[in-house]
């Protein structure tokens, strides 16, 4: 249990870099004139997101870490990770945990955009199963990932609306 709950602290600086990063881009994006499209869903996604960090600790407590599953499920979680990296870092200044749009900027194609047209969700759903499953946490990757598909269902169609401002 203490690898997983270092694994768990991991995941949250990471996720404390990503809204250092995020707030130094909104902060460039409003320079130029950006536009903030969905911010009454970013709370319900800041609460859901903490909320995995916790559960995931609450329940694996009870669980025993079985390496037949943990071990693909933190190569998953690894992989996750490296995709969420590659698309901040594809997406440069542009990118944020808000949905912001400055307007005038070029739409990116490149990167894992090139092949899915949210590649940073592909990470969101990997991670929100396989975090719980490399401890065993089964009922947290279920009711994350039943919770996470309304929100990103809202994220997306948003995220939509907005890139369609950049055509």
């Amino acid at each position: 249990m203490l690898a997983y709950t270092a694994l768990i602290i991991a995941v949250a600086l990471e996720r404390i870099a990503e809204l250092v990063v995020s707030q130094r881009n909104l902060a460039f994006s409003r320079k130029r004139g950006g536009v903030e499209y969905g911010a009454g869903h970013y709370p319900v996604m800041i609460v859901l997101h903490t909320a995995l960090l916790v559960a995931c600790l609450l329940e694996a407590a009870h669980r025993e870490f079985l390496p037949a599953l943990g071990w693909p499920m933190f190569g998953i979680v690894l992989a996750a990770q490296g995709l969420r990296w590659w698309c901040i870092s594809t997406l440069g200044h542009q990118w944020n945990t808000r949905v912001v749009v400055v307007p005038g900027a070029a739409r990116v194609t490149g990167g894992p955009y090139r092949y899915v047209p949210h590649p940073n969700y592909v990470a969101v759903v990997a991670e929100g199963i396989a975090l719980p499953l490399v401890h065993s946490a089964w009922i947290t990757a279920v009711v994350f990932t039943a919770l996470n598909a309304f929100l990103l269902r809202t994220r997306i169609t948003c995220e939509n609306r907005a890139l369609e401002s950049l055509r």
